[in-house]
């Protein structure tokens, strides 16, 4: 079975996911096709030789609907031949996107693929598409829906993590997400956003506020409250985990992910194709995994997805130099920490959606380049990449340094 490498990985710079915000104009479309145009100007690479785009993208409609890769893709001039083809995981989608251009490649049936995600967020809003998971009783009852926030307090609550615990881990991301652009640790991948007259949009991650202190953090009420006590999902919450007597809510929008516009693209293929298209390999794919998780504590996936990819690697959370945790809510990050009693100083090291938001279907991949530089930059061999996902799920990617 053949190998999958990366090639490249670029991102946009993240736009605050409002109207205000910077890339509130650019279409969906035009987001994905920029991602796609400059991993392929980049590296000179002729289309032709591209067998898919796999493109993630959590609100697919509208503007997003239609297959976005495909359309992108056109947009992009990678021409008549190009598939493509969008996919969603919710949050996962953009790393998954990632996985499956590369298990193509690994089975022999592709030999050069771009993967990747976009989201606009201030134009499509989140949940947009819609879905049964929290309108039918039929799935709502069963999986004791609750909204993520209050899902994600439920966790706080029942691994112990502090309104203080929750606010350091956020003012900390702010921190790191700061001394990363500022040591340009990001200028690597990511390639800022030009109008049709060649000026630029937006050329840095607009949703930071290195400003946050506890001080300030401590003016936020919880955000969740009111939906968890007099919406009835604290009762929910209780209900499926009863060993937690009373839901403590500690999340707001400071310790949060934020929402944000954003799009990004990961080449990806076998050896043979990569010196045909005069390539170098960045880092191989080690091994990637899913898994279904609890579906009301939901987003403690990051940790039973390690377990799975560790094991089908063949490896221990000893071997791993580096991790990315999506940042949806603090505690999650916590409690894969805790789970593992990882070194926090490997885990997210620069930052993350927390200071610098979360576009929903881009983010996986955004996270794949993030890790790869920062292998780069460090001198180290492996990272994990992992995301929790909606109705409790996991998605997990090993790479390792080439």
């Amino acid at each position: 079975m053949p190998d999958a490498y990366i090639f490249d990985a670029v991102r946009t710079p993240r736009g605050r996911g409002k109207q205000d915000g910077s890339l509130h104009e650019v279409s969906s479309l035009a987001l994905a096709a920029h991602a796609l145009r400059a991993i392929r100007e980049r590296n000179e690479l002729d289309p032709k030789r591209v067998d898919d785009v796999v493109l993630g993208c959590v609100d697919p409609v509208g503007e997003a609907g239609g297959d976005i890769a495909r359309a992108a893709a056109i947009v992009a001039d990678y021409g008549d031949e190009v598939p493509g083809i969008q996919i969603n995981r919710f949050c996962a989608s953009g790393l998954d996107a990632v996985n499956f251009a590369s298990a193509q490649v690994m089975a022999g049936q592709q030999d050069l693929a771009v993967a990747g995600g976009v989201e606009s967020m201030s134009r499509v809003g989140i949940g947009a598409s819609g879905g049964a998971w929290p309108v039918d009783p039929a799935i709502a009852i069963k999986s004791y829906f609750m909204p993520q926030g209050v899902s994600a307090d439920l966790i706080a609550t029942k691994y112990g993590f502090s309104r203080d615990d929750v606010d350091a881990y956020a003012v900390e991301s702010q921190r790191r997400a700061k001394a990363a652009w500022d040591e340009g640790r990001f200028s690597k991948s990511v390639v800022p956003v030009k109008d049709v007259n060649g000026l630029t949009v937006l050329a840095h991650d607009e949703h930071m506020r290195p400003q946050t202190d506890m001080q300030s953090l401590a003016s936020l009420k919880p955000s969740f409250t009111m939906m968890g006590e007099q919406g009835g999902f604290d009762a929910v919450a209780v209900q499926a985990h009863p060993e937690v007597e009373k839901v403590i809510h500690v999340h707001h929008a400071g310790n949060s992910s934020g929402i944000v516009d954003g799009a990004a693209a990961v080449l990806v293929g076998n050896a043979d194709a990569g010196r045909a298209a005069g390539l170098k390999p960045r880092a191989r794919i080690r091994a990637f995994a899913n898994i279904g998780s609890e579906p009301a504590l939901m987003l403690t996936g990051p940790v039973d997805v390690t377990k799975k990819v560790l094991q089908r690697a063949g490896m221990s959370i000893s071997d791993i130099d580096l991790f990315e945790v999506n940042e949806a809510f603090a505690a999650v990050v916590l409690r894969f920490i805790q789970a593992f009693d990882a070194d926090p100083a490997k885990v997210n090291p620069n930052g993350g959606a927390i200071a610098m938001g979360h576009p929903l279907g881009a983010t996986g991949a955004m996270l794949l380049g993030t890790a790869l530089d920062e292998l780069e930059r460090t001198g180290k061999s492996t990272a994990l990449v992992t995301l929790c996902i909606g109705a409790g799920m996991g998605t997990a990617t090993i790479i390792e340094r080439i």
